[in-house]
């Protein structure tokens, strides 16, 4: 089978790997869309596991099943998730999944940029979502990242009645747009430095756009009566971005940073001012099997417009033009690889 190899954001090399075989509790799933998520262009964080196959949002066809994986059928149409929890450590019980030790050391076998890819018994077990049959290969890449803006929101408690400011108007950032306004969260800010990037923001929902070369507290005082938002949400690694934000959250308000920046960068915090504003910040990771239960469910019954965020779709000998695309980030939303159009 043919596989997209990482070596870098500028070298991705396509080699033939054998195709895998499977255990009697495994399954093979012959990939028909895989996303090229956000973090597979970070550099500091994929180069130093270089040569390696990416890819974690795959769905595709199940080809072959072990005789002890009953749960699922040749011909079932599936989202695989790549990490799944334990459910039985400290961090799971607590409700922190994507703390899990299990979960960072579970994965597909090569890769979701590949024609084939086994699942291993783990995953079959805990993370093998069956699409509905109206559910494109393509939407259904969307499970993973959906979920992750659930969980992060959720970490968040955002409310209908917040304001919100939504700092990166890339994909994280139009999910984060378009799940907050399914809540009912009536003010979204969204602010990038692409002015392509906040056109797509006001066609995904958001109320009002911030061009965040300029002064973004400031602006954002203007269009908010006067005040800070009262949840920040940053969906970029820009050290400015984290920056920023400590300047546009209200009194009582929480930051997430669902993106954070390099970790040779540092970020300092006004803690004093925080801690007598009783500001919070949270992180979020990942996503945990409920997550991605919750986005599948919204996906199947539409309620966010996915179909209409993709705007390439790449076959594999074409996946090194994905990454320059998605690593420049200037024309293109989210882009889809077809590992089985070569």
């Amino acid at each position: 089978m043919l596989v997209a190899v990482y070596y870098n954001n500028r070298d991705i090399r396509i080699q033939e790997m054998a195709k895998p075989e499977i255990a009697s509790d495994e399954i093979l799933v012959k990939v028909m869309a895989c996303g090229i998520c956000g973090s597979d262009v970070l550099e500091w964080y994929r180069a130093a596991k270089a040569p390696r196959v990416l890819g974690h949002e795959a769905t595709g066809i199940i080809q072959k099943i072990g005789e002890k994986a009953t749960r699922y059928k040749v011909g079932d149409r599936v989202f695989v998730s790549h990490h799944v929890p334990c459910n039985k450590c400290q961090y799971c019980l607590k409700g922190h999944h994507t703390a899990c030790e299990t979960l960072h050391t579970t994965n597909y076998d090569p890769g979701g940029l590949s024609q084939y890819i086994r699942v291993a018994k783990i995953n079959v077990e805990r993370g093998v979502y069956k699409l509905p049959s109206d559910m494109s290969y393509q939407d259904g890449t969307f499970i993973e990242p959906l979920a992750c803006a659930i969980r992060g929101q959720r970490l968040a408690a955002i409310q209908k009645e917040d304001t919100l400011l939504v700092i990166g108007s890339g994909i994280s950032g139009i999910l984060h747009i378009q799940l907050a306004k399914l809540k009912g969260v009536q003010r979204i800010v969204a602010a990038d430095i692409n002015p392509c990037r906040l056109k797509l923001a006001a066609q995904f929902g958001a109320c009002h756009t911030i061009n965040a070369k300029e002064n973004l507290p400031q602006k954002l005082r203007e269009i908010n009566d006067g005040k800070p938002a009262d949840q920040v949400v940053i969906c970029t690694v820009a050290k400015q971005a984290a920056l920023a934000s400590f300047e546009c959250v209200d009194r009582g308000g929480t930051i997430l940073f669902f993106a954070a920046p390099d970790p040779t960068v540092n970020v300092p915090v006004p803690f004093t001012q925080f801690w007598r504003n009783e500001i919070t910040i949270k992180t979020s990771y990942g996503a945990a099997p409920y997550d991605l239960e919750e986005s599948l469910e919204i996906l199947a019954q539409k309620k966010v417009n996915v179909t209409d965020m993709i705007t390439h779709r790449l076959g594999l000998l074409q996946t090194a033009e994905g990454f320059k695309l998605v690593a420049d980030a200037s024309k293109s939303l989210k882009v889809i690889i077809e590992p089985n159009r070569v």
